[in-house]
């Protein structure tokens, strides 16, 4: 038994070769640096207090969390999400566009 499977190794490593390096494909985008920020400007938060946040922006539109410890707070508004750990802004992250 095991003389007949080791004449279908090499079989089976060629196919297994090929088989990777046809699955291996990827295709590259490049997008332009002036095309990636879009128009919505989002300030630099990391520091403040949820209640200076709120007064900067406004209610958010949702909150999800606390998750994990320490807790791990997400408020979204309508172009940008805010984290948070525990009371004070960690930052801030764009919404993509679409």
């Amino acid at each position: 038994m095991f003389s007949r499977l080791r004449h279908r190794i090499p079989q089976f490593t060629a196919a297994a070769a090929l088989l990777l390096a046809l699955g291996a494909q990827a295709e590259t985008i490049e997008v332009p640096v002036g095309a990636q920020g879009g128009d919505a400007h989002v300030e630099q938060v990391r520091g403040l207090k949820k209640d200076e946040v709120t007064a900067r922006f406004g209610e958010p539109v949702g909150i999800q969390g606390p998750v994990g410890d320490p807790a791990i707070t997400r408020w979204e508004y309508a172009d940008f999400f805010v984290y948070f750990e525990r009371d004070t802004a960690l930052h801030t992250v764009k919404k993509h566009p679409g």
